[in-house]
């Protein structure tokens, strides 16, 4: 299980910057993109049971789940591979003469893949309405942002191809929110890609079996003061949109919610042996 713990605001920010056509080819720690989209937490909690009523029909346990009718693309392991989809699917766009857009991003470690290097350069010859970002929580599963590249700020890689590259507080939602609006913007008019690094911290190990004794204490103690959730919650106070009353609302309700979302996968059934390839290849009355 991969939690975005320390990361909630940059998939909450940039899918509620996008609008219902444009597809997103998320990173594995996107869950509020998700939710945005409108998957239930029954549906979530369903996939990972790997129960018939989950995204990918119990054929997964795991966060690779997606819907084309949500524009949700499947995510692949392979960080850094969802790009060059995504690039795909903006091509098609552009082709189409649609006023469409792709957003997708990997972590710091992904950009310096291969294929994150062929999605940016082949975005911005052709000039695709896509949005690629870097969720940059400083580790590489547990290879510090210092030991996989020489560069200080990953922006800067955006400079090689061709293409605006722009630093943003991962931790502010409504920053995440403004920056990925004005790139989004830009793909829409045609004036090309966009590369965004949203600076953040990842406040769990790479996934829940991971103790993460590689972090320094101090840093996670550092960025624990910057957490997102807070931080919203302290902007909307400050300008008089809600109270402690408010949130403490708030949390009970999504508490409950979660709750009925276990309750949901927990009751429904697994998939049965003939349903093993239903929905694998494409039927032709689904063709694109």
């Amino acid at each position: 299980m991969y939690t975005s713990h320390g990361m909630e605001a940059i998939a909450v920010g940039y899918a509620s910057a996008l609008e219902r056509d444009d597809v997103i080819a998320p990173f594995h720690r996107d869950m509020g993109a998700f939710l945005i989209r409108g998957f239930t937490p029954g549906e979530i909690l369903a996939q990972y049971l790997g129960k018939r009523t989950g995204p990918s029909k119990g054929k997964d346990g795991n966060v690779h789940m997606g819907d084309l009718k949500r524009g949700m693309i499947s995510f692949v392991s392979h960080l850094a591979d969802n790009l060059p989809v995504a690039t795909g699917i903006a091509l098609a766009f552009k082709i189409r003469g649609e006023r469409r857009v792709a957003f997708t991003g990997t972590g710091d470690g992904g950009t310096s893949r291969g294929d994150f290097h062929e999605a940016m350069n082949f975005a911005a010859v052709r000039k695709l309405p896509v949005v690629i970002f870097c969720n940059n929580n400083q580790y590489a599963y547990s290879t510090p942002q210092r030991l996989q590249m020489a560069i200080h700020d990953v922006a800067d890689r955006a400079k090689a191809y061709g293409m605006p590259g722009e630093i943003v507080d991962g931790n502010d939602v409504a920053a995440v929110y403004v920056a990925s609006n004005r790139a989004i913007a830009r793909a829409r008019a045609g004036e090309g890609p966009t590369f965004l690094e949203f600076k953040t911290m990842r406040m769990h190990g790479h996934s829940e079996h991971d103790p993460a004794k590689y972090v320094p204490h101090e840093l996670l103690e550092e960025w624990k003061k910057k957490d997102p959730i807070l931080k919203a919650e302290q902007l909307l106070i400050q300008l008089g949109y809600g109270d402690a009353a408010y949130f403490q609302e708030i949390g009970e309700r999504v508490k409950k919610e979660v709750e009925a979302g276990v309750e949901f996968a927990e009751q429904s059934p697994l998939p049965e042996g003939p349903e093993v390839l239903e929905g694998v290849f494409a039927e032709e009355a689904n063709r694109y």
